[in-house]
């Protein structure tokens, strides 16, 4: 499956930005989906998941309560909204379902 995220940029500290991934898979709405970020200099990491009917979501412990995965699956399309963003949130964002990866999106959190 082809995965393509946009979104990313560069913002302040306590400012929001919204990931989306758009999947080529015409059985996107049967997988989980989720968003994993690489730092520079450290491993890639699970950030946020989600079931494929949307119905259950779960979070790295350093976002919770900032940042909520959601999905349209008529658009076969999954979210990341993130608030209150922190300088540790800069990485690279990836979007990731059944074992195939996006090409990723930069966030860059700075004063």
């Amino acid at each position: 499956v082809q995965l393509v995220e946009s979104g990313g940029g560069t913002v302040q500290p306590g400012g929001s930005l919204r990931l989306s991934c758009v999947a080529s898979d015409f059985t996107f709405s049967s997988y989980p989906m989720s968003w994993f970020r690489q730092a520079p200099g450290k491993a890639r990491e699970s950030v946020a998941a989600i079931t494929s009917d949307g119905g259950r979501t779960n979070y790295l412990d350093s976002v919770k309560g900032r940042f909520t995965i959601s999905r349209d699956n008529s658009k076969k399309t999954v979210y990341l909204q993130m608030n209150n963003l922190k300088p540790d949130d800069t990485a690279v964002y990836y979007c990731y379902s059944r074992g195939d990866w996006g090409q990723g999106t930069q966030v860059t959190v700075s004063i």
